[in-house]
């Protein structure tokens, strides 16, 4: 009998030594590793994900720490373990719920296909299905922009977070809630889609923010005319809603059959061809009071502004002319 009780100690003894190495010796991923913890997995499959990650020793013994915790919880989402920890540690990270984040930062006047891209870059989603988002969802901001046909504008030029547990749309409603703060900041909440139509015209057509009033005046004055708005960025965006934009414009290009083709058709684009930062729909709320119809680039970065075709004219020859003394 006191054999057995020996034994029975022996074999407690043992065991306890092996959950203490289980759970105390720490491991190093031999390369960055990320695992991503569903929600609704059970703790049995929590622990076989890391333990086939490499992350700890044993999917037994972390199961048996998590017994003896069992009121604490598993937070679902993707972790990155790439330092020494134990399964202890592990664990405290799961229970924290401490995830790892992917930063998608979006300069301003970037398309819905430049965003679609960034994001299908940082493995949050196919570019195809953000881009069928931006395109059917138009849910998302039919309380203060009814007339919009997509979601091209309003996803406002910021950083974000984002998990991989979170869905496209989720992504792109987060973008829109920025957009909600920033136009509540500027008093931007009457003629919504028709200012950001304009926001998203003068973003793409100049990045010098003093000149963005001013670039807005230019595009006003023509509209009060009945002018063409004549804007070259609008035939690029024509051309990637037709997946026909090689990288630059070319003459015949003016000529595509859509109605973001402002050389063809009068008035505004019927929806923004970008997504403005603050600055542009702040010029498309207040533009300059100015007289001038034309602008072209001074080829240093800015432009210069023109009241007549005359003087526009000359401004494209001295245009012409430094570009080729470049």
């Amino acid at each position: 009998m006191r054999r057995l009780l020996l034994v029975a100690v022996l074999i407690l003894i043992a065991a306890a030594g092996w959950l203490a190495w289980a759970l105390q010796s720490p491991i190093r991923p031999s390369t960055p590793t990320f695992v991503m913890l569903r929600p609704g997995f059970s703790s049995r499959r929590i622990a076989k994900e890391l333990r086939s990650a490499g992350v700890i020793r044993s999917a037994i013994a972390f199961r048996l720490w998590h017994y003896m915790h069992r009121r604490q919880s598993l937070k679902a989402g993707e972790y990155l373990f790439e330092r020494d920890a134990n399964s202890r540690a592990v664990y405290e990270r799961l229970v924290r719920g401490d995830i790892y984040f992917h930063t998608v930062t979006i300069p301003e006047g970037y398309t819905s296909f430049d965003i679609a891209r960034l994001i299908e870059e940082a493995g949050l989603g196919s570019s195809q299905a953000f881009l069928k988002i931006v395109q059917t969802n138009t849910d998302l901001i039919s309380d203060f922009a009814p007339e919009a046909k997509s979601l091209e504008g309003y996803l406002y030029p910021e950083t974000y977070q984002f998990t991989r547990t979170q869905s496209l749309k989720d992504m792109a409603a987060a973008m829109i809630k920025q957009f909600r703060q920033v136009a509540q900041q500027i008093g931007l909440s009457s003629d919504v889609h028709r200012t950001v139509i304009m926001a998203s015209i003068v973003e793409k057509e100049t990045a010098v923010p003093e000149e963005r009033p001013l670039v807005a005046s230019v595009y006003y004055n023509r509209l009060s005319r009945r002018m063409a708005l004549d804007a070259d960025p609008s035939i690029i965006y024509a051309l990637l809603l037709a997946n026909k934009y090689q990288g630059a414009l070319h003459h015949e290009d003016m000529f595509v059959q859509s109605p973001y083709n402002t050389y063809r058709n009068p008035g505004l684009p019927p929806g923004p061809i970008a997504n403005p930062g603050r600055g542009s729909l702040e010029a498309a709320m207040h533009p300059q009071n100015s007289q001038y119809f034309y602008f072209v680039s001074d080829a240093n970065g800015r432009h210069r502004f023109a009241q007549s075709i005359e003087e526009h004219n000359r401004n494209v020859a001295a245009y012409r002319k430094a570009m080729r003394g470049k």
